[in-house]
């Protein structure tokens, strides 16, 4: 079976570990210390706060920006559940705007309509690798006085007019889970050029400490291990060689699949670099379209498969939306592997598979 995913952990990665098990300093430590340094240069910002995930990383950067209860967050109804969850978790009520049908990202055209009073902040997912218009969203929370939150999860690298994307709104939020363009296995980072927003970040991420043992807000564990930065160090280092293979990956799976009528590879918008933590299709009669490539030994995923609003959870709080053109996305789109494992012979063995569906 050709995976959907697969992490890739070498022998450097390896002995990173080993040395901080044998250092003694295995919480948060000088590994994270460095992670952080390393990360903020690498994307160009100010400052980078190390977190125990990429959802924690988004709780932490809604509280560090003064989001609260009664406020909203406008964010997709088409991303993974953790990006609205973090306003519920800070007691805000995430306001659903529909996505460009071409990118999938948030329609910087519909966020102005959704804005009240109440509204405090924007959550901008850069889904499936490629940046949203930022600038555009940008210039609206400026005009607004919202907060423009980066969820880049799926986006270490990518550029948006020259520019990386976690320097592009007022905070980042990144992810390392092992399916991510590059893993501390689980973790998360902030960025930021706000030094205010930076130092709440950093006591929230630790019971609100703002030296030891004098806790003066409210805060949770949420610190990275220095086992998980010694992985993040190295990983940071190949991030650019995975992206471009990433990148390589895709433009091939293009090159072979775009003229099928009965396939839609992914958009790619001009001037920007799409780092393909996804290779995303839309098709028809999706249900028969894994179980026949599942049956060829190619693993396939939906991401995602019902916008978060059809959540049993949301519907629940009654947070309901209006957003047909995520719902027409719920039910077509597929991803097939991209990652940067994959041999020629694997890319070859997936366009026939393709070109060979029986329809």
């Amino acid at each position: 079976m050709i995976p959907i995913a697969s992490p890739i952990i070498e022998n450097d990665e390896i002995q990173e570990v080993v040395n901080v098990l044998r250092s003694g300093f295995l919480a948060q430590g000088p590994k994270v210390e460095e992670f952080e340094k390393a990360f903020a240069n690498y994307t160009n910002s100010r400052h980078a706060v190390a977190t125990s995930s990429g959802t924690s990383a988004l709780h932490v950067a809604l509280s560090a920006a003064g989001v609260g209860k009664g406020d909203e967050v406008i964010t997709t109804p088409f991303s993974f559940a953790a990006t609205s969850n973090a306003a519920l978790y800070v007691g805000a009520r995430p306001v659903f705007v529909d996505i460009n049908p071409l990118t999938y990202n948030i329609d910087p055209e519909g966020i102005e309509d959704a804005i009240t009073r109440d509204t405090k902040a924007i959550i901008v997912v850069h889904l499936y690798g490629q940046p949203a218009e930022m600038d555009h969203i940008k210039d609206i929370g400026e005009d607004h006085g919202l907060i423009v939150i980066e969820d880049a999860a799926q986006a270490h690298g990518a550029l948006y007019h020259g520019r990386k994307v976690g320097s592009l709104g007022d905070i980042a939020c990144f992810s390392f889970y092992p399916t991510k363009n590059i893993t501390t296995g689980e973790g998360g980072m902030i960025t930021t050029d706000d030094e205010d927003i930076a130092r709440l970040a950093r006591m929230i991420r630790s019971h609100g400490e703002s030296e030891r043992y004098e806790h003066v807000i409210l805060g949770y564990n949420f610190r990275m291990t220095d086992i998980a930065a010694a992985i993040g160090i190295v990983q940071l280092k190949k991030l650019d060689k995975f992206n471009d293979r990433r990148i390589e990956n895709a433009e091939y799976l293009t090159e072979n699949l775009e003229a099928l009528d009965y396939i839609k590879t992914p958009y790619v918008m001009d001037d920007v670099k799409h780092v393909f933590h996804q290779y995303t299709v839309r098709v028809e009669n999706r249900e028969r379209w894994i179980e026949y490539l599942r049956g060829e030994g190619i693993g396939v995923g939906v991401h995602y498969p019902r916008p978060i609003y059809r959540q049993p959870l949301y519907e629940d709080l009654g947070l309901v939306a209006d957003c047909p053109e995520a719902e027409k996305a719920s039910r077509e789109v597929l991803s097939l592997p991209v990652h940067p494992s994959l041999t020629m012979d694997d890319l070859d063995r997936i366009i026939d598979a393709v070109e060979n569906f029986p329809g």
